[in-house]
C-alpha cells in the first residue's frame, strides 16, 4: 500500500474512533415528551438557498416540474439536466442509458445512482450497470452533484451524483390518486397516503404500469410497492425505514436491428419470444441522532436482493440464431420454432452499514462543517447461463443432471471498505472545501462449472481526494471551482479469468477532473447556472473491440480527455397582466473535446474497409482481427452539443401549458468515428435529431383534481437511438391523458378529532 494511502487511512480512522466515542458519550440522553417527526435521511445537495457554498453544478429537479411534465419516465426528466445525456433502449426507461459530460451512457455503469442517499444499482462496486431502474413516480425530486463534493459518495467519482429523493412524509394525513392512459397500450395507475400521527409518520405509494416499447413485441408489466416509516424516539434522534417490492414481467429483447431489417422496418422485433422476469426487494433504515452543540450522526443500514431472468435469442444484431451456434435453429427463418435461446439468470445479494458523522462548530476562529464516516459494503453474485432448446424455453433442465444446458456458473463476491472526511471553512465570502475518500475492493470469482472449481481473487485501495472553493459576489452571485480524483473499480469479470482464476492487469479508471463555474440570481424569477468542465483521464476503461456488444471485454483505453461548457438557464419574470404569465429553460452541453490521447489502438473486427485503407476485407472475419489506431478520435457516444429548451404559459394554479425541443447532435458508435456501416448495424454514426415535446393540464381547485393531456415526439420523428447491439428506435409519437386526485386530511387521529370540536 502507497504511503500516502496508508496515511490517508489511519487519519480517517481515528476520525471513525472519535465518532464512537462521541456517540457512545451521548447515550445516556433523555428524549423529550412529544419530538415532532423529522425524517432521518442522507443530503447530496441539500436546500437551494444552501448552494451557494457548493463547490460544483448542481441541479434540482422538484416535484412540481416533474408533474408539470407529466415524464413518462427518468430519461425524460434528466435530459433537462445540463451535462447529462439520457439514452433511449427499449422507449420505457426499464434501462436507463446515463452518462455526463461525454461518457459513454451505455447501462449508466460511469454514473452513482442513489435512491435516498443509497446505492441502487445491482452491484455499485462490481458490476455498476443498471439492469434495473424503479417507476420516476415513486421520486418527489432528482438530484444532481457534480465536482468535488460527490467524493462523499462513491465509489463512482467520475461523472456526477444522481440521487432519487422519495417523497417526505406528510404531517397530516393525506394522500392522492392518479391513472393515466396513451397511444401503445400504456396504462399508468399510482396511489399514495400517509401521514403523522403523534410521534410516528409513514408513507405508503403503490404503482402499476403497462405500455409497449418502441418496437412490437416489447411490452411490459411494472409493479411497484413502497412504504417508508418515521418513528421519533426522543429529542433528536429519529428513526426512518423504507421497505420497497418491484417486479418486471417484459418482452423487451437485447438485441437491435440489422441494417436490412432497420430499411424494412425500423419498429420490427424478429425476437418476439424474448423476455425479462427481474424482482427485487429491498429494505433499509437510518438513525439519526441529534448529539447538540452541532453534532449529529446518521447511521444507514441497507440490503437488496434481485433475481433477473432474462431469455433472449441474441445478445446483439452480430449474434443471431444460426446453424453453427444452433445444429437445430435452421437459420432465422425458423426463429419462432426450432432455434434455441439463452437463459442469462443473475441473482444478487447486496448489503452495507454507513455511519456519517456531521459537526457544525468552528476551528481556529472560523466557523466550519466537518462530515466525515466510513461504509462496509458486500455484493454476491451467482450467474447462470442456461441454453435453451426453444424460443420459449425457461427450465434449467433435467433436475437429475443439472449440468445440462449450463453454459456458465459463476459466483462472485465483493468486500468494499471506504471512509471519507470532508469539510467546509467560512472565511467571509470565502468557503474552502477539502475531502478525501479511501476505497479498498475485493474481489472474487468461482467458476463452479468447472471440475474441479477454478478461483482467484484481486484487491485495490485507491485514494480519492477533492478541493473545492466558492466565491459570493453580492447576496446574488457566487463563483465556484473544484479539483478532484476521479474513480471507478473495474468490474470482477475484467480483472479475473473464469478459465484460470489469474488476475488480469486492468486498472481502476482513474482521472483528474477540474470545474469553473458560475451561480447567478440577478433578479426574482431568474436563475442562471453556467461551467466550463475538464475530465483529464489516466485510464478509461473501454470496450476492447469496435463492435463487440455490451457482453465485450473491457480493457484499458488510457488517457482519455472530455471538456466543454454547460449551461442552465430559466426565465420566470414574463408578466402578462394578472394571473398570467410566461416562463422558459434551457438545459445545453457543448462538449468539443472528447478524444483518445497518446498512443491508443483497438481491435477490429468488422469494419467498412475505406476506414483503415483497405487493409481490412470481410465480415467478422476473427482470424484477420487486426490493430488500429484511434489517438485523437472522438469517443463513442459523446455528441457535440445536447440541448433542451422548453417555453410554457400559466394562468394562475390552474392552467399549465408548455411545448419543449429536445436537441441531441451527431454521434459515433465506434472508436474509429466511421459514418460507412456495415451489415450488423452496430457500426456507423447516429445523426442528429430534435424532438418535440407537448403537454397541458388543468386543476380545478374546488375537486383537488387536475386533468392533463401529453404528447410525446410531437411530430413522430424516427431517428437511431442506439446501435451497441444493433440499430434501436427512439420513441415514436405518443399520445397521453389522465387525472389526478388530491386527497388532503381524508383522516383525522382520534386526537386531531377532539380537538377540532373544541371551541
Amino acid at each position: 500500500m502507497l504511503p500516502g494511502i496508508r496515511a490517508s487511512l489511519c487519519l480517517l480512522l481515528l476520525g471513525l474512533l472519535a465518532l464512537v466515542r462521541v456517540a457512545v458519550a451521548a447515550q445516556g440522553r433523555p428524549a423529550g415528551p412529544r419530538d415532532t417527526v423529522r425524517m432521518a435521511e442522507i443530503e447530496v445537495v441539500g436546500a437551494p438557498e444552501a448552494w451557494s457554498a457548493v463547490p460544483g453544478s448542481v441541479a434540482l429537479i422538484d416535484a412540481r416540474s416533474l408533474a408539470a411534465w407529466r415524464v413518462l419516465n427518468v430519461n425524460e426528466a434528466l435530459r433537462r439536466v445540463p451535462g447529462v445525456i439520457a439514452r433511449d433502449e427499449e422507449g420505457l426507461g426499464l434501462r436507463p442509458n446515463i452518462g455526463i459530460r461525454g461518457l459513454n451512457p451505455t447501462r449508466s455503469s460511469k454514473v452513482l445512482l442513489l435512491e435516498d442517499g443509497i446505492p441502487l444499482t445491482f452491484a455499485p462496486y462490481g458490476d455498476n450497470a443498471s439492469y434495473y431502474h424503479p417507476p420516476v413516480d415513486r421520486f418527489d425530486r432528482i438530484e444532481v452533484l457534480k465536482g468535488s463534493g460527490q467524493i462523499l459518495f462513491g465509489p463512482q467519482t467520475i461523472g456526477g451524483v444522481i440521487n432519487y429523493v422519495t417523497p417526505a412524509i406528510p404531517a397530516r394525513p393525506a394522500g392522492s390518486l392518479a391513472v393515466s392512459a396513451g397511444g401503445r397500450d400504456y396504462l399508468n395507475a399510482r396511489a399514495r397516503f400517509g401521514g403523522t400521527w403523534g410521534r410516528l409518520g409513514a408513507l405508503t405509494s403503490i404503482d402499476h404500469r403497462t405500455g409497449d416499447g418502441a418496437r412490437a413485441f416489447t411490452g411490459s408489466r411494472l409493479d411497484d410497492a413502497t412504504v417508508k416509516a418515521t418513528l421519533a424516539l426522543g429529542e433528536g434522534h429519529a428513526l426512518t425505514a423504507r421497505g420497497n417490492v418491484f417486479r418486471e414481467r417484459s418482452n423487451v429483447t437485447y438485441s437491435g436491428l440489422t441494417e436490412a431489417e432497420w430499411a424494412a422496418d425500423p419498429r420490427a422485433n424478429p425476437f418476439l419470444n424474448d423476455s425479462m422476469l427481474l424482482d427485487r426487494w429491498g429494505a433499509s433504515a437510518t438513525d439519526r441522532l441529534e448529539l447538540g452543540a452541532g453534532v449529529s450522526v446518521l447511521t444507514t443500514v441497507y440490503g437488496y436482493g434481485v433475481s433477473r431472468d432474462w431469455w433472449r435469442q441474441s445478445s446483439n444484431s452480430e449474434q443471431r440464431p444460426n446453424d453453427r451456434s444452433d445444429p437445430a435453429c435452421g437459420g432465422m427463418q425458423n426463429l419462432t420454432t426450432t432455434c434455441g435461446n439463452e437463459g442469462r439468470l443473475r441473482d444478487y445479494w447486496i448489503w452495507g452499514v454507513e455511519p456519517r458523522l456531521k459537526v457544525l462548530g468552528s476551528a481556529w476562529g472560523l466557523p466550519a462543517v466537518l462530515e466525515a464516516g466510513v461504509r462496509v459494503h458486500a455484493e454476491r453474485q451467482e450467474r447462470r447461463q442456461i441454453n435453451g432448446d426453444s424460443p420459449t424455453a425457461r427450465s434449467v433442465g433435467d433436475p437429475a443432471n443439472p449440468g445440462a444446458g449450463m453454459r456458465e456458473h459463476n459466483l462472485r463476491t465483493t468486500r468494499a471498505y471506504a471512509a471519507f472526511a470532508q469539510s467546509r471553512w467560512f472565511l467571509g465570502r470565502w468557503t474552502v472545501t477539502p475531502g478525501v475518500r479511501v476505497e479498498h475492493v475485493r474481489h472474487a470469482r468461482t467458476n463452479l462449472l468447472a471440475d474441479p472449481q477454478v478461483s482467484g481473487a484481486s484487491q485495490l485501495t485507491q485514494a480519492v481526494p477533492g478541493l473545492g472553493v466558492t466565491r459570493a459576489l453580492g447576496t446574488r452571485v457566487t463563483l465556484f471551482a473544484g479539483a478532484h480524483r476521479g474513480f471507478a473499480p473495474p468490474r470482477v469479470e475484467d480483472v479475473i479469468d473464469n478459465a484460470s482464476g489469474s488476475v488480469i492487469e486492468l486498472a481502476p479508471e482513474l482521472s483528474w477532473n477540474y470545474e469553473l463555474g458560475v451561480r447567478a440570481r440577478p433578479v426574482p424569477g431568474i436563475g442562471l447556472e453556467a461551467t466550463a468542465f475538464r475530465l483529464d483521464f489516466e485510464n478509461q476503461v473501454v470496450p476492447a473491440s469496435v463492435a463487440g456488444g455490451s457482453g465485450a471485454t473491457l480493457t484499458s483505453a488510457g488517457r482519455t480527455l472530455h471538456q466543454g461548457l454547460e449551461l442552465a438557464a430559466r426565465a420566470e419574470a414574463l408578466r402578462l397582466g394578472a394571473g398570467h404569465g410566461m416562463f422558459l429553460d434551457v438545459s445545453a452541453t457543448w462538449v468539443p473535446t472528447a478524444r483518445y490521447q497518446g498512443q491508443r489502438y483497438v481491435y477490429v473486427g468488422a469494419v467498412a474497409p475505406d476506414v483503415i485503407g483497405k487493409v481490412y476485407a470481410g465480415q467478422n472475419a476473427l482470424a484477420t482481427r487486426t490493430h488500429v489506431s484511434v489517438t485523437g478520435r472522438r469517443l463513442p457516444y459523446a455528441p457535440v452539443l445536447t440541448l433542451t429548451t422548453s417555453f410554457g404559459y400559466r394562468y394562475g394554479t390552474a392552467l399549465d401549458a408548455r411545448v419543449e425541443a429536445v436537441h441531441v447532435g451527431r454521434q459515433f458508435a465506434d472508436p474509429l468515428n466511421t459514418s460507412a456501416t456495415i451489415p450488423d448495424g452496430q457500426q456507423g454514426d447516429l445523426p442528429a435529431y430534435t424532438v418535440w415535446n407537448a403537454t397541458a393540464s388543468y386543476t380545478l381547485d374546488a375537486t383537488r383534481s387536475t386533468v392533463f393531456v401529453s404528447v410525446k415526439n410531437l411530430f413522430d420523428r424516427l431517428y437511431i437511438a442506439d446501435r451497441t447491439r444493433g440499430l434501436l428506435p427512439g420513441v415514436p409519437r405518443t399520445v397521453q391523458a389522465g387525472v389526478s386526485q388530491s386527497l388532503f386530511a381524508a383522516i383525522q387521529s382520534p386526537a386531531r378529532r377532539r380537538s377540532s370540536r373544541s371551541p
